[in-house]
């Protein structure tokens, strides 16, 4: 048994985000941050979801949710992205296809 599989046990029963999609967000993330939108991000790996949350500043409630949920991924599809407000922006079966709702975020009115 190594050290880290001690310090770390882990954790059973729980839905997580694998290393490719997870890099699909830490991508858009990245470019994000760099245009100043987002600061900061939290995940959570819960019994039937895994939730990646972004903020604008680390002390507000999350911009946007995105959540894997594998029990709809053969109904609405596994992913969804919720506004602040819960509302569903986008939902769907390929993570590529959910997070252009996202990207098309950038565009803004300006006075």
């Amino acid at each position: 048994m190594s050290v880290e599989s001690q310090v770390f046990p882990p954790l059973k029963g729980r839905v997580f985000f694998d290393r490719r999609e997870l890099n699909q967000i830490l991508n858009l993330y990245g470019r994000m941050v760099a245009l100043g939108e987002w600061r900061d991000y939290a995940m959570d790996g819960y019994a039937d979801c895994a939730v990646f949350s972004i903020y604008r500043r680390a002390s507000e409630a999350p911009l946007y949710r995105i959540e894997k949920r594998p029990a709809l991924a053969r109904r609405q599809g596994a992913w969804a992205v919720f506004g602040m407000a819960g509302q569903v922006l986008k939902r769907g079966h390929e993570l590529e296809q959910v997070l252009k709702v996202l990207d098309k975020s950038r565009l803004r009115v300006v006075d």
